[in-house]
Formats: C-alpha cells, structure tokens, sequence
C-alpha cells in the first residue's frame, strides 16, 4: 500500500527520479516519460469525470479506468525482474483489457457507421474526451518505444490496454455528442 507523509523529498533536484524498484534514473528516461504521460492522461480523463454527472454508468466506467491507469503507470515504473515470479508485482493483466472491449463493443453498436473522421468537437465533454485521447495515443506510442528498448523488462499488456482505451474514448466522445449525431466530420479539402 502506498503511504505518503512527506510530499517534498528533494531527489529530483538534480533531474533524477526514483522508479518503483528504487533505482535512480535520469527525469527524461524514456521509463519516466511513459509513466508520467500515462499520469497525465488519467489527469486529462479527470477533468472529463470533474464535469460528468449523467450518464452515471459511463461517469462510473470512466473512474474505474482512472483506477486502471495508476497500475499502468505502478506496471511502468518497475521494470520486468529476470525471473519475476506472476503475482509478485502489479501488472496489467489480460482480463482488465477485455473489460475495454466489451465496453468498446458495448458503447458502439447503437452508433452509426462513420463515412469521415471526426473531429475533436461537439460537446464540451466530447472535446475533452477527445483530448485525453490524444494523450493516451501518446503514452502508448512512449510505451511502444520503451518496449522497443527494454522488451524484457517491459509489460506489453501495457501498451495493449492503452491502445483499446484510446479506441473506448473515441466510441464514448462520440456518445456523448448525442450518440454521434452532433459528431463533426472531417470534409477533405474543405478550404481549398
């Protein structure tokens, strides 16, 4: 369990950070990088549950999922031990992505097909949904070069959960612009 009695510590003064097993790497490590654009999408994410007060089902899901987020980024700051026995360290594990899938499958199958991308827009709600978004596909694409650099030491269920919820907050901004009714589409070259 996490306690936290001091919030200052000071190693970070000199541009190091501690990851999860206590080695001290440098701020900009592509570790770091990923778990701190993970925290920063959860941050994104809260700004959209700050605001949401029905649908309470969707409000609810988008609260677990901040949950979630916080083991991806425990998952991400301790890397992979040779030999690391299952169960020893929190993981992000097959299961809570096959929970984003069957919200994907779930939240989808009312809308209509799309015949051009949407763009960030509609709702206010939608807007910030779409940006959160944007910000996980950024820590999935950090994630995917950590797992390019560290493989063995890096939880590829990671960079899997994240790749689907970027997809659930796309299904649910469209929801929450009256089902994909208020989306606004994409009209190439419009402005030519």
């Amino acid at each position: 369990m996490v306690r936290l009695s001091k919030i200052y510590t000071k190693v970070g003064d000199a541009g190091t950070t501690m990851l999860g097993d206590g080695k001290t790497v440098p701020k900009e490590d592509p570790r770091v990088e990923a778990y701190g654009t993970v925290d920063e999408a959860n941050a994104a994410l809260g700004l959209v549950v700050a605001q949401m007060t029905h649908p309470a089902e969707i409000r609810a899901e988008l609260v677990r999922i901040q949950h979630d987020l916080f083991d991806v980024g425990a998952d991400l700051c301790v890397p992979i031990e040779p030999g690391e026995e299952p169960g020893k360290r929190l993981r992000i594990i097959p299961e809570q992505v096959q929970r984003l899938e069957t919200l994907i499958d779930r939240y989808n199958e009312p809308l209509a097909p799309l015949n051009s991308f949407v763009l960030p827009g509609g709702t206010a709600l939608s807007s910030h949904l779409h940006l959160a978004r944007t910000v996980v596909r950024r820590a999935e694409r950090l994630v995917a070069a950590l797992l390019h650099a560290e493989p063995r030491k890096t939880n590829a269920q990671s960079m899997i959960y994240l790749n689907r919820l970027s997809d659930l907050l796309f299904v649910l901004a469209r929801v929450l612009n009256n089902q994909g009714k208020d989306d606004v589409l994409w009209k190439p070259g419009a402005n030519r």
